[in-house]
Formats: C-alpha cells, structure tokens, sequence
C-alpha cells in the first residue's frame, strides 16, 4: 500500500487553494482598466510590499527567516522571475487570456527541457512524448496569431515560461530556499513601470483591483502552492497548476464575454491533455516505487 504524508490531506487543500486563487490573476489585471506599465507598478509594489512585511514579521518572531535573495544565484533567479513578470504583463495586454494561460502551462516542460540540458536529468520516453505534443499544441495557438496582432502577446507568453523554467531550474541547482526570492523579485519590474510610468503617466480606473491582486491573490496564492510540496508529489502539485490553465478563461469570458479561437481551444486542449497525462502517469509510476519500496523494506 502506497504511503502516504500524515498531513496528504492538507496539502491537498492547499494546492488547490493555491491554483484557485491564482486563477483570478488575469481577470483582476484586465479589471483594473489601465496601462500595462501602470498595472504593473501596481502590482509589483503591492506584493513587494506585503513580501517584505510578511519577512520582517518572521525574523523578528522567529528569527529564523530565509535570506531574501541568496547569493548569486538567488539573484539570477530574482532577475529571471522580475523579467518573466514584465512579459506576463506584456502578453496580458498583447494577447488573449486563453492564449496567455495555454502558453504559460508549457512552463515544465521548459523546465524538464533545462534539467536534461544542465543537470543530465534525461527525460522519460513519456516525458518526450509529452513535450511533442504541447510543442504542436503551441505551434497551432502562435500560428492562428500570425496577422492577428496577438503574435508579440504570445512570444511573451513563451518568454515568460522559459524564465519561470530558468529559474526554477536555477533553484533546484543551487538548493538554496528561494520563496521569498520569487516575491521580492517584483523590484524589476517595479523599476522599470515606475520609469515608464514617469513618461506615460498613471493610467488606471480601477486601480483598486490590481492592488487587491498584488497584495492578497498573489501572495497567497504563491505560498501556498510553494508549500504544497512539502506534503504531495510533484505531479500531484502539477495538476493543481492546471486549475490556472482551465479557469481563468472561464473567468475572463463570464466576466469580458472574450472567447477563445477555435485554433486557440485545439492548441490549448492538446496543451492541457498532453500535461495532465504526464502528471498522471508520473504520479502513478511514484505510487508504485513506494509500494515497491514497502516491500523490498517492509516496517
């Protein structure tokens, strides 16, 4: 029988928190009817803000907190996460949200793509089947944005998939503690919308909404799927990512009434299958290693 963390359940819990409340990122940028560089001053100040609020709480109750950019390589990976943030904004504005979310969900597979590279980690004939697949599913979403103005929406998007991967493959050589890496990382982007900001001036009529996403959504949601893998697998934290993927283009259609292409509906379908397979088969191939396990070494 395949075992189990004590506390399964509630990481189960927290994940899925966690790729809930991140699926409200997108529609609250688009509700807050400004400017990309204003959204992103915004949001970045907001959630540097609460991060370094949350750090200085900790060390001076427990005093134990995690250095915020660790090293060298915390500052690769702050560098890569502040970009990435500024081509996410980008592709909010530059393409549509069922797109941006396909797109982004190629993010492990860059990531698998980086520890075969960099670390010798060869992936699995599954996991090469897996990336055939979303690659063409790609293919089909940037090629319906050819002559459509969405084209530089979705290179962002790409872009920004390709620095979360670096970074995280960054992190995982290093094993340094970058949780709060990720957050204070916004100080890019903060840098640059607040230059931008100064020549475009502020442009934002609800400005309320994104304010609420930097200080509450993100924070929230960036803690506790970081935490969900101290309890679950890594495919079982995979599929709640997916909650992002499927959910917030529900959410931007109820709210703004924009559908998705049919183009973009068959690349993202391909996208999603192709991950959620892998995600399955990688978490039941764990579950027999640990039951195998069991049995070679029984308690």
């Amino acid at each position: 029988m395949t075992t189990y963390h004590p506390d399964h359940r509630k990481g189960l819990l927290l994940t899925a928190i966690g790729g809930l409340t991140l699926s409200f990122d997108v529609p609250l940028v688009r509700l807050a009817s400004g400017d990309q560089w204003t959204v992103l001053l915004l949001r970045s100040s907001a959630t540097l803000a609460v991060a370094l609020l949350v750090w200085l709480l900790w060390r001076w109750l427990r005093g134990d907190a995690p250095r915020l950019v660790p090293g060298r390589h915390g500052i690769a990976v702050a560098l890569l996460y502040g970009l990435s943030s500024v081509a996410f904004v980008a592709g909010v504005f530059h393409t549509s949200t069922a797109n941006l979310v396909f797109i982004l969900a190629f993010a492990p597979m860059f990531a698998a793509l980086l520890g075969w590279l960099f670390r010798g980690e060869r992936p699995s004939r599954a996991t090469l089947a897996a990336m055939a697949l979303m690659v063409l599913g790609v293919l089909i979403i940037v090629g319906d944005s050819i002559g459509t103005g969405n084209l530089f929406g979705d290179l962002m998007a790409l872009a920004s998939a390709l620095m979360i991967a670096s970074a995280i493959t960054i992190t995982r050589i290093s094993g340094d503690d970058m949780g709060f890496t990720a957050l204070v990382a916004v100080v890019v982007p903060l840098a640059l919308a607040v230059v931008m900001t100064g020549k475009t001036g502020f442009q934002a009529d609800a400005p309320w909404w994104i304010v609420f996403n930097g200080a509450v959504i993100m924070p929230v949601a960036f803690f506790c799927l970081a935490t969900g893998p101290k309890y679950l697998s890594g495919p079982e934290v995979a599929m709640f990512y997916l909650l992002e993927t499927v959910l917030a283009p529900i959410w931007v259609w109820m709210i703004f009434s924009e559908t998705p292409t049919r183009n973009s509906l068959i690349g993202g379908a391909i996208l999603i299958a192709a991950l959620l397979a892998h995600s399955l088969w990688q978490l039941t191939n764990s579950r027999r290693r640990s039951a195998a396990e069991e049995l070679r070494h029984p308690a």
